[in-house]
């Protein structure tokens, strides 16, 4: 199944429904302290790169590229929706996220998950796509509530 994924509109009332229910569970499931969900203003922030897929006129996921240094970018906002899940949208966005680093000359690109079970499907994706544990960046800190993983993205894409 292909989406088409398009630069999200975070005025967009289903685009706020969905992304008010990512941060809603991610901090739910989260110790208190340790989540790290942007919100729609953090999502609006220059930095950031938005994204939304959508099956049809089915908003089915989202995500985000966050500049970090020129080299150097953060995966955020990964979302799919609860019935979307397993047809290979969040797989679609992540990839269409590392292509647009790539393009923007990144070098790296790291993300934080939780750690606990509820973010295990996220843990197989981002490790199905290279993705390796590595330390906290960017002002993260240490933490057992979160797993830090990073993807070399220098090489050309197909390496």
């Amino acid at each position: 199944m292909t989406m088409q994924i398009r630069i999200g509109d975070t005025h967009d009332p289903r685009v706020i429904v969905l992304l008010d229910h990512h941060v809603t569970a991610a901090r739910a499931q989260t110790a208190p302290g340790s989540a790290h969900a942007l919100d729609l203003s953090g999502l609006r922030a220059p930095d950031i790169a938005f994204w939304t897929g959508w099956d049809g006129e089915t908003l089915v996921a989202t995500g985000a590229l966050k500049t970090l240094s020129a080299t150097h970018g953060e995966v955020k906002s990964m979302h799919t929706l609860q019935a979307a899940r397993r047809r290979g949208f969040a797989g679609q966005m992540l990839r269409h996220i590392i292509a647009e680093a790539r393009a923007r000359g990144l070098e790296r690109l790291s993300l934080e998950t939780g750690s606990w079970d509820y973010f295990k499907p996220a843990h197989a994706l981002y490790q199905a796509h290279g993705f390796v544990l590595c330390g906290p960046f960017e002002g993260y800190a240490e933490d057992s509530n979160s797993l830090f993983l990073t993807l070399d993205i220098s090489a050309p894409a197909g390496r």
